[in-house]
């Protein structure tokens, strides 16, 4: 049993793009896949998708390169873990790295990016985030 499943998604997916993985496998769950279609949305990886059966479902993210065979995703950070949750209002919700990221935050309304919880004036919790 993982403590921080998110964390474990998001270290994958890092490692996959540092060895050069087309894809990269884990457990699934609904948070899970939310963010890996945030991700997918902004083009930090080319798609996902659900296999395995209903006792063990696998979500399965495919990976995006740059021209260069640089990893789209240069850099991960997880904010909120189980031990401590970072909360921000709907006014505190900054750009990553002037706008060169995403952060990824768990609203009222589903997860969203960081430009998506200000342009619909909600806050959240900060999940992770990446650039």
């Amino acid at each position: 049993m993982l403590t921080d499943p998110i964390a474990d998604m998001l270290t994958r997916i890092r490692n996959g793009g540092r060895a050069r993985l087309a894809r990269v496998s884990m457990p699934e769950s609904r948070m899970k896949r939310e963010i890996a279609r945030v991700l997918q949305e902004n083009g930090f990886v080319k798609g996902f998708q659900s296999s395995g059966d209903e006792k063990k479902p696998v979500l399965s993210v495919d990976l995006r390169y740059a021209r260069s065979n640089r990893p789209m995703i240069e850099g991960v950070e997880r904010v909120s873990r189980p031990s401590r949750r970072v909360y921000v209002k709907a006014a505190e919700v900054r750009p990553v790295r002037a706008g060169a990221g995403i952060a990824i935050l768990s609203t009222p309304r589903g997860i969203l990016t960081d430009a998506q919880a200000r342009e619909a004036n909600v806050g959240g919790e900060i999940l992770a985030r990446v650039w």
